[in-house]
């Protein structure tokens, strides 16, 4: 069964999704849109769907370490460039 982690990886992303849903009750500080939210959930869950994919088909365990260290990185910088604008890409909103 290819998508065994499939429910692991879907509930995780929720559990993630409520820390701002909550934030958001008790400060103004955490001010976050649907679209905010959709563009996280479909953030985390590809990379957490990509990297049960590179788990399970690659078996050179170099190579998997690498390809996982690789996608942690691009999830890292895309989620900064969306937040804060870091490289300042039209993507940041800013």
């Amino acid at each position: 069964m290819m998508y065994k982690n499939l429910k692991i990886i879907l509930l995780t992303v929720l559990a993630l999704l409520l820390i701002p849903l909550v934030a958001m009750q008790f400060t103004n500080e955490v001010n976050w849109s649907l679209f905010d939210f959709i563009i996280a959930a479909v953030l985390l869950f590809g990379t957490g769907f990509v990297i049960d994919l590179v788990i399970g088909k690659t078996k050179n365990i170099k190579y998997r370490v690498a390809i996982l260290i690789l996608m942690v990185i691009a999830f890292i910088l895309i989620w900064a460039e969306l937040a804060v604008g870091v490289f300042g890409t039209p993507f940041s909103g800013s």
